[in-house]
């Protein structure tokens, strides 16, 4: 019976970004009298930027017998909207400029008016988990088709951060894929056809490298004498990174005693200079 007697609501969105925000809340607003938004029409206008496509929608509003429900960071558009809403005699709500109000007083700050920050927040966060899915996907060489796709290829003998970096730098979105050199493994031919600015070699010396495979030994439960972690074996495997390096052309970074933060920084500072 009630949807029988059933008004038809029009409702606009007005936005300076892509009006998202007004229409959720819309949603979850119409929904309250009408669960399946039915005899509902919601209609969004974004990236609305001009005085004079404020006074177009708030006349079509006229003709439509719409209301208006509004999210324009910037207080003349809204000081516009006011006005028009009120010339044509229209309900129009103001879903963010009584929230932005209320903090300028509270911060004692103006706020920056800029629209769609949010939605820049959105895609820095979206490219972040994509670098960090990345980084997984192409840790330690496992698919050489990511290291032409990458931002960043690190490359070293095992035990020399590569990993750990990979990460840290997928956490400030870059795409980085490494690879681990041993000489009885020729590297992926993908190696040398990449730029070589974009690829860094991680070095690290032989005794510090021997403590930290000896311990690695000790903590899977094997012994620390095998030859993983033996001195002859440890320089055999830096002599085929140093011929790797050199065909590549690559900049080399001594990891010893850096902390994993302090080598991200020289590679962010390398790539910024590119």
């Amino acid at each position: 019976m009630r949807s029988e007697r059933m008004k038809m609501l029009n409702l606009f969105i007005v936005s300076d970004s892509i009006g998202e925000t007004g229409e959720l809340v819309a949603r979850a607003a119409v929904s309250q009298f009408r669960p399946g938004l039915q005899h509902t029409k919601l209609k969004r206008f974004t990236h609305i930027d001009s005085l004079d496509h404020i006074k177009e929608i708030t006349a079509l509003a006229k003709d439509q017998n719409a209301s208006i429900l509004y999210t324009l960071v910037q207080q003349e558009m809204r000081e516009a909207i006011v006005k028009y809403c009120k010339e044509y005699d229209l309900e129009g709500v103001d879903l963010i400029g009584p929230v932005i109000n209320l903090l300028e007083k509270k911060l004692d700050e103006k706020s920056f008016e800029e629209p769609g920050l949010v939605r820049k927040l959105d895609e820095d966060y979206f490219k972040k988990i994509e670098a960090v899915e990345f980084a997984v996907k192409y840790d330690d060489g496992r698919d050489p088709r990511g290291l032409l796709q990458a931002d960043i290829v690190l490359i070293g003998v095992s035990r020399t951060s590569k990993t750990p970096l990979s990460q840290y730098l997928a956490n400030k979105r870059y795409k980085v894929a490494n690879v681990p050199l041993v000489p009885e493994v020729e590297p992926p031919e993908e190696l040398f056809q990449i730029d070589p600015s974009k690829c860094f070699g991680l070095i690290i010396t032989p005794d510090k490298l021997n403590s930290i495979r000896r311990e690695r030994l000790i903590a899977i439960g094997l012994k620390d004498d095998a030859s993983y972690a033996k001195v002859e074996r440890i320089n055999e495997e830096i002599a085929h990174f140093q011929k790797v390096v050199e065909r590549i052309g690559c900049k080399v970074i001594d990891v010893t005693n850096r902390a994993v933060e302090e080598t991200a920084n020289l590679v962010i500072t390398q790539i910024q200079q590119k």
